[in-house]
């Protein structure tokens, strides 16, 4: 797999032809061994912008894989069930009004892009306020072919969900790993739609909006998307900038997204997503991320 691309800011390429791809590969301005500019670099300073165009091709067939999910309307209900404990969480950590508690009104504008109905995001909101203590937590784990899951949960049965969760590894190609938790940092993230969205235009928009990262993948759908990258403290601006540029916002808020990638074939990606499902399926579990690359 490819090495993610350290790009200048400050210097964007030519327009590409019609017929070429919609990231094509692009040489890097520092070699790619630097991870920052130098000490001694005298110019006027310059943000960075990771451009993947060989984890995104990768990214966009694994996302086909891992959302190719049963009847229609059972993964809805449990995606809005899913919806409800992120709901929870964050009512739990920064109280029920929105417009106070950044964090659920990100959750909540996700809820509504996904056409969760009004009546069950309020009741949500309002079974949050009552609902009995529970606990958060993120168990770290490896999976088939090596790839590092996150799993976090809710539960009022720390016991029970910690071996239940171990139960589905061991029984899915996968085992608890002390450490995946490195390999993953909290980011905010701002989706939009991706089409007809030139290489060169991603980057104008990452430079307006101070995004420091832009990496192209797919919906459920296999639609085109863009998600940008950025700081946590800096989500807000980031999505109130690209609004400001006309640009459509189909979601926002926090995930964990992997410094490095595991490229998997087809028998290991096959394994790695019924394991997802698996985990997914167990009612304590409330999201699941991934570092995984599937081969090109």
């Amino acid at each position: 797999m490819a090495a993610p691309v350290l790009l200048l800011l400050r210097a964007l390429r030519p327009p590409v032809s019609a017929a070429s791809s919609r990231f094509p590969s692009l040489e890097p301005v520092l070699p790619p061994s630097s991870c920052v500019v130098s000490s001694g670099w005298r110019t006027p300073p310059a943000r960075t912008l990771q451009l993947c165009p060989a984890l995104c091709a990768g990214h966009n067939k694994w996302s086909k894989v891992k959302h190719v999910k049963g009847p229609k309307d059972e993964a809805r209900g449990r995606m809005f069930m899913k919806f409800g404990m992120m709901i929870r969480i964050a009512v739990k950590e920064g109280g029920s009004n929105p417009e106070l508690n950044l964090n659920l009104a990100h959750i909540l504008e996700q809820c509504r892009s996904k056409n969760m109905p009004k009546a069950s995001i309020d009741a949500a909101v309002k079974s949050a306020e009552k609902a009995k203590p529970a606990s958060q937590h993120m168990f770290e784990a490896r999976g088939p072919g090596g790839c590092l899951l996150l799993v976090e949960v809710l539960t009022d049965n720390n016991s029970r969900t910690h071996q239940e969760i171990k139960r589905l590894l061991n029984k899915n190609g996968g085992m608890l790993s002390d450490g995946a938790r490195h390999n993953f940092q909290r980011r905010g993230v701002v989706v939009v739609p991706g089409q007809n969205i030139t290489t060169e235009r991603a980057l104008e928009l990452a430079i307006k909006a101070g995004a420091e990262d832009v990496q192209e993948t797919e919906d459920e759908e296999e639609k085109p998307l863009l998600q940008f990258l950025c700081d946590v403290a800096d989500l807000n601006k980031v999505r109130a900038l690209l609004k400001e540029l006309g640009i459509e916002v189909l979601s926002s808020g926090l995930e964990f997204v992997p410094r490095t990638h595991a490229p998997l074939d087809e028998d290991h990606l096959d394994a790695a997503s019924i394991l997802i499902e698996a985990l997914n399926d167990c009612p304590d579990v409330v999201r699941v991320w991934d570092n995984i690359q599937a081969h090109s």
